[in-house]
């Protein structure tokens, strides 16, 4: 009989077991599947994180349609009638220069061909064309006059020789002018074509350039020229207390000490909405936190970053969090499941929706002061953030934590202080996207020219892309302003900080050639 006892015990003991497998290989299958999905969605899906509007709808219907102050409109029919719009191709034209060729009747040409009698200009017909001129290359000979007294020279007396005044070369010894300079670093750095491209296309122009010695050019114009402004940029930076920062990988393939295939990092640091943009990208070896810590070393404030633990030990520094990143983790959950799923009203539309509400609450605060929209989201946006917290922590035990929606859960509840930081200003954004469009030019161009080949080169197209890409921010052309830069600069006193003012993009002294026209 005990026997007997002893092997149901047994047996039940090896069923729970075996009922326990059952359910981690069911679990670690349901989660190989997610990421299997996952993996198909993001090699062959769209990458837009657009939620479709029939989506929208399934939470909270009435209290986000609802407005007790809206009156009951009033029918009326309209009817009109759909005109072509006017003025399109004016504006495609607007801002270029004009060049007006004129088509006339030769005099022999201008008789009447009925009564002999002389023609007379009625109207004219006009046309416009886009004209596009494409890289031409000349050389520029600069010549120099030394003058002298005949005077003095025939009577013996001191001599005085004068020599007329020339602009400083760009690069002294070198064929290198401004334009030039300026032409092969817009190429590469803001239309992201690799230098061996440019070095092909120059030579079907009759140009004879190595990409090494463009490639030494760009290095030595960003160290002499460039970096001393990119220091004043990064004075000023420091300046604002609030920031947003990024980071992105870059392989270097010949560092000390280093394998090729090691990953070095580009962090990017810019200003936020209220204030001039400056956007810095520095070149570092790792992605360790000393980096920001060094860089940030004189900064005090707001930093608006993503949800990346490096950030964690900056000291008077408060963190704020990403939206947009918690959403997207509720995305990708929605996107994991079986597609006979993905439109039913499962929780992790929930999340989805919770963060769709606070992204139309701002887009409504777009136009409006800080102050403003600072009391408008402990009027609006905290109500919702309140209720999304305590779905979250509702949620919490109820799913697996390494599921997708899992981690959408978890992230936002460890983020949940920096998520929330938003609400103590109103100067202060929703989501890190802002750093992210300016990371982004970076990311492109990296697709093309793959690698940088040294440290120097690196920080050197770290300090190009910061000066580029402030331009661009600030409405300048690239290259017409890197062209300024490089007749400027090497005729003034670099230590003079007055005269490096004089050329940072937002200043007055700044031709209006070098502004895009609005």
């Amino acid at each position: 009989m005990e026997n007997k006892s002893e092997t149901i015990n047994q047996l039940k003991n090896r069923c729970d077991q075996l009922e326990r497998q059952n359910a981690d290989l069911k679990e670690q299958n349901d989660w190989l599947k997610e990421q299997f999905r996952l993996k198909q969605k993001k090699q062959f899906g769209s990458s837009s994180e657009a939620t479709p509007p029939d989506q929208l709808q399934f939470f909270n219907e009435a209290e986000k349609e609802s407005d007790s102050n809206s009156k009951e409109p009033e029918l009326e029919e309209i009817t009109y009638k759909r005109r072509k719009s006017k003025g399109h191709r004016e504006d495609q034209l607007d801002g270029l220069p004009e060049e007006t060729i004129e088509h006339r009747l030769s005099p022999e040409e201008q008789v009447c061909s009925c009564c002999g009698d002389e023609l007379h200009e009625m109207s004219t017909e006009e046309r416009k064309e886009l004209k596009i001129i494409p890289a031409k290359a000349s050389v520029v000979k600069h010549v120099r006059y030394v003058y002298a007294c005949r005077r003095c020279d025939k009577e013996g007396t001191e001599n005085s020789i004068i020599t007329a005044s020339m602009p400083n070369p760009v690069l002294p010894g070198s064929v290198a002018s401004s334009s030039a300079v300026a032409h092969i670093m817009n190429q590469k750095y803001v239309d992201a074509l690799p230098l061996y491209r440019q070095e092909q296309q120059l030579s079907r122009l009759g140009i004879k350039l190595s990409r090494q010695t463009m490639a030494n050019w760009m290095i030595e114009c960003s160290n002499r020229w460039l970096t001393p402004l990119y220091n004043r940029l990064h004075e000023l930076l420091v300046e604002k207390d609030i920031l947003h920062a990024d980071e992105s990988n870059l392989q270097v393939l010949r560092e000390d000490g280093r394998s090729a295939k090691n990953k070095s990092f580009l962090w990017l640091y810019r200003t936020g909405r209220e204030d001039e943009p400056i956007i810095l990208y520095d070149y570092r070896t790792t992605r360790a936190s000393k980096h920001p810590r060094k860089f940030l070393a004189d900064f005090e404030g707001f930093l608006q970053v993503d949800g990346y633990s490096g950030y964690n030990d900056l000291s008077d520094i408060s963190l704020v969090g990403c939206l947009a990143h918690a959403r997207r983790k509720f995305d990708e959950a929605l996107k994991a499941l079986p597609k006979d799923q993905q439109n039913a009203q499962v929780s992790a539309k929930k999340g989805l929706e919770f963060c769709n509400q606070l992204f139309a609450i701002e887009h409504d605060l777009r136009d409006k002061t800080p102050e403003e929209r600072h009391k408008i989201r402990h009027e609006r946006s905290l109500p919702v953030l309140e209720e999304f917290y305590a779905w979250l922590k509702e949620q919490k035990p109820k799913v697996l934590p390494k599921s997708a929606f899992g981690k959408a859960i978890n992230y936002c509840l460890n983020q949940w202080p920096k998520l929330v930081k938003f609400l103590e200003d109103g100067r202060l954004e929703l989501d890190n996207n802002r750093a992210e469009r300016s990371i982004k030019p970076f990311v492109v161009g990296r697709k093309n020219w793959l690698f940088a080949n040294t440290p120097k080169g690196a920080k050197a197209s770290a300090t190009i892309y910061s000066i580029v890409e402030t331009a661009k921010e600030n409405g300048l052309k690239p290259f017409e302003y890197l062209k300024f830069l490089f007749e400027n600069l090497p005729n003034i006193d670099l230590q003079d900080q007055e005269a490096i003012d004089e050329l940072l993009p937002w200043s007055d002294a700044i031709p209006s050639e070098c502004k895009i026209q609005k």
